[in-house]
Order: structure tokens, then C-alpha cells, then sequence
């Protein structure tokens, strides 16, 4: 076998071993150091030492020190903490209920307060699996309260909790422009407008669906209402100050008067500031934030760790240079290299989640933006899109199997299913409207930033 076969097998093998269920980070470094040993190796092993004398385990260092240094990646811990304070201080409970009061005389009004709480919350968080947990455990219980139809429920949590990756200050931008060396400034402002449309898109589904059917969505019991004031006193306490936060975080980004780590740092101590304001500030719930974010950024460290090292070998085998010669031999125009690029993301959404899709196949596609003429901030926009689906498409559909964790036996897998398909088609919906639109994803970063020049 020549060596781009064995990327190739490389690249097979490991799809294998996700879909067997192994773990994937430490799927990626076993992957990578075992194929590196075969790619880096010069022979002549004479005693034990000389076994580890192989540029594989240099190069394992050096990526581990880089993913260590990276000041980018430094946003992460910060947001993930920010994200699990605000998730202890009893606030989602409360924007979920003002927000319900608010919409009540809308079809659907409950699926609406959902779908609104999962956005702001999302965006505070940007955890997917914290988020539909929270709202499964929150939100569920009164629309099935309220006899609204198992999928069509299911359907609004689960989608809704998937917009936190891709409305910013999103984690998964951050990563995005760690690997892809593009401004993480420029893909948070490019990222607004797809974000707000796609939250859009999705309450403008339920209203309509809820019209044609009302059946799917009772009207609420409208005799404990309370007064108007009331209702707007709860609504100016839980959503106001969340979303002031988000606001002053993203502002100082996108306003050039910090960077995305020195916010998140704001971010951070203005979640602990909301937690005391709510007298939810306790030393019990700091220290489980605290863990759960050393927990998920160890995760993601070995993940980029693993990922980098796989990606290396696998470019060093001459993977990355036959899928390019490939597909620029196919003489492709734009668009059609953009729709075959997007569909090999949907499918490989399928057994993979996010963060693999972006660290190993991504970079792949990223040196053919220059030679067909694509707007890597475009790019960008169409693969956040893209990657809602990872999170909704079955039969590995993530968001369906945190919901079921929480809810067991009041739910079943195959209902879940049922409510998120319609979902899958209005994330392509509106990655069509990007495409026809290209000034929904890059009108506010050149209006800010200036046109992009390459």
C-alpha cells in the first residue's frame, strides 16, 4: 500500500471504531500514534530505548504544548464557567416562565417560551447537552402538563438547545478559528445574523404548525394568569440582566475592546454576579462549576490533542493532498464543490459530533476555498450551519439522546426522532437562504471590520 492508502484506511478505521462506540478523543491519539509510528518510522531498533525513537511522540508533544499555549483556546474554560454558573443560579426557571407569560396568546406559546429560553440560555451556556437536560427537565413537564403532543415537544427542545454552537459567543466558533487561522471577531459577527435567523425559522415553524394543527399545542388555561404588571416585573428581572450580559459580552468583542478570552473572563465574573443578585451564589455550587469546567476543558484538551496529532499524520501520509487533487481534478464550479463539501459534513454528522467534524475533515476542504474562489468567512457560516444537524440527525442524533436521559420511560426514542426531522429540513432551509443571501453571514463583519481582503 502506498502511503496515501494508509491514510485512507487510517481515515476508515477510525470512523469504524466511533461507530463500535470507543471514545473518541482517545480514539484519535491511539489512531495517530499508531499509523505515526508507521509514517515517522526509520528503522533500526536495536534496544528497548530505541522504540521511542520515533518523531511521532515529538510531534505528540509539540501538539499537546501547542493546544496548551493557544491563547484562543483560553475563551473556553471561561465560557464553559460562565455557562454552568448561570445554570446553577435558578434563572432559566424563571426567564422560562416570564417568557411563557409574555407569548401566551400565540399559537404554541409554551413551544415559543422554549425555543426562546433554549436561545438566551444556549448563548449564555453554549453546552448542548447542559441545555437540553435543563429544558427537558423544565419545559417538558408543562407542555406534556398542558397536553401538548410528545414529538412536536421533544422536537422544540431538542432543536432549540443545538443554538447555542453556532449563535455567539459561541464555543464552537472559537475553535473553528483556532484550526481555520481566521479572526474569531469576524466569525462571531458573521455568525449573528444566521444565528437569529435560524431561532427565527424555528418559532415561525411552530406557529404555523400549530395553527394548521392546534390539536398539537392546546391553549393555555388563562385563569391563573397574573395581573400585566406582575408578568412584566418577572419578565424585566429573569431576562433583562441575561441578556445584558450576553450583550456586554459580545459587544466588548465585536466593539474591538476585548478579545474573546479577556470577555469571557467578564463573562465569567458577571455570571457569578447575576448568581448573587438571584441569592443563588453558594460555595456548593461554585465548586461543582468549577469541576464540571475543569472536567469539559480536559475533554476538549485531549480531544484537540488527539484530533491535531491524527490530522498531522494523516496529512503526512498524503491524505489531505489526494482528497484535494480529487476534488480540484473534478473541475467543479463553486457552487457544486459547496453543496458536495456540505453534504459530506451532514453525512459524516451521522456517527460524529461536532468537534471531530471541525478538527480532522474540515481542514481538508479549508486550502480549496483559494481555488474555487470561496469566501472562507462564508465557509465558516455554511459548516456552523451545517453542524446543527450533527445534533439532530438520527440515528446519533445527541440532543434526542440527552432529552431521553432525562425524561426515561415519559418518552419514547423513536417520538424524539419524529420532532426533530422537520427541524433538519429548516437548518438546510436556511443555509439555502445563506447561500442566495451571502449578506445575511458577511454584511455585519465588513461593516464592522471592513470588506474582507485575502
Amino acid at each position: 500500500m502506498t502511503n496515501p492508502e494508509v491514510a485512507i484506511l487510517m481515515l476508515c478505521l477510525f470512523i469504524l471504531l466511533v461507530l463500535l462506540g470507543f471514545p473518541i478523543a482517545f480514539t484519535l491519539l491511539a489512531m495517530g500514534v499508531g499509523f505515526g509510528y508507521y509514517a515517522y518510522y526509520q528503522g533500526g531498533i536495536e534496544t528497548f530505548s530505541d522504540i521511542f525513537n520515533n518523531n511521532i511522540f515529538y510531534l505528540l508533544n509539540q501538539n499537546t504544548y501547542s493546544v496548551m499555549e493557544n491563547d484562543t483556546l483560553v475563551a473556553i474554560p471561561l465560557f464553559l464557567f460562565m455557562g454552568y454558573v448561570v445554570e446553577r443560579a435558578n434563572i432559566v426557571d424563571r426567564l422560562f416562565y416570564s417568557l411563557y407569560m409574555a407569548a401566551r396568546n400565540l399559537p404554541g406559546s409554551l413551544a415559543i417560551a422554549a425555543l426562546l429560553t433554549c436561545a438566551v440560555f444556549s448563548t449564555a451556556s453554549g453546552i448542548v447537552g447542559a441545555v437540553v437536560t435543563l429544558m427537558g427537565l423544565l419545559a417538558y413537564p408543562a407542555m406534556a402538563k398542558a397536553n401538548y403532543d410528545k414529538s412536536f415537544a421533544s422536537g422544540v427542545i431538542c432543536a432549540g438547545g443545538t443554538l447555542g454552537i453556532l449563535i455567539p459567543p459561541s464555543i464552537m466558533l472559537i475553535v473553528y478559528a483556532a484550526i481555520a487561522e481566521l479572526s474569531p471577531l469576524r466569525l462571531y459577527a458573521a455568525a449573528v445574523f444566521p444565528g437569529l435567523l435560524l431561532a427565527g425559522l424555528y418559532i415561525v415553524y411552530v406557529m404555523i404548525r400549530v395553527w394548521i394543527n392546534p390539536a398539537i399545542a392546546p391553549k393555555p388555561n388563562l385563569d391563573d394568569i397574573p395581573p400585566r404588571r406582575k408578568i412584566y416585573l418577572d419578565l424585566l428581572i429573569s431576562f433583562v440582566p441575561l441578556t445584558v450580559l450576553i450583550m456586554l459580552v459580545l459587544g466588548s468583542i465585536l466593539g474591538g475592546l476585548a478579545t474573546p478570552a479577556e470577555a469571557a473572563a467578564m463573562g465569567a465574573l458577571g455570571g457569578l454576579v447575576l448568581a448573587f443578585l438571584y441569592r443563588s451564589l453558594t460555595w456548593l455550587k461554585v465548586k461543582e462549576s468549577v469541576f464540571l469546567t475543569a472536567k469539559a476543558t480536559a475533554m476538549v484538551c485531549w480531544l484537540f490533542v488527539g484530533s491535531w496529532t491524527f490530522a498531522s499524520v494523516f496529512s503526512y501520509l498524503g491524505g489531505h493532498d489526494l482528497i484535494s487533487d480529487w476534488v480540484v481534478g473534478m473541475n467543479l464550479e463553486p457552487w457544486q464543490f459547496l453543496v458536495m463539501a456540505q453534504l459530506i459534513i451532514f453525512f459524516l454528522g451521522w456517527p460524529l459530533e461536532w468537534s471531530e467534524i471541525l478538527i480532522i475533515f474540515v481542514p481538508i476542504f479549508l486550502p480549496m476555498l483559494e481555488v474555487f474562489g470561496v469566501n472562507p468567512y462564508f465557509f465558516a457560516m455554511l459548516v456552523a450551519l451545517n453542524l446543527q444537524t450533527s445534533f439532530l440527525t438520527p440515528p446519533m442524533a445527541m440532543s434526542a439522546y440527552y432529552l431521553k436521559g432525562v425524561l426515561k420511560k415519559q418518552i419514547e426514542l423513536m417520538e424524539i426522532f419524529r420532532g426533530i426531522i422537520p427541524y433538519l429540513g429548516i437548518v438546510i432551509l436556511c443555509m439555502v437562504l445563506m447561500y442566495q443571501f451571502p449578506g445575511i453571514a458577511l454584511w455585519f463583519p465588513d461593516y464592522l471590520f471592513g470588506v474582507y481582503v485575502p
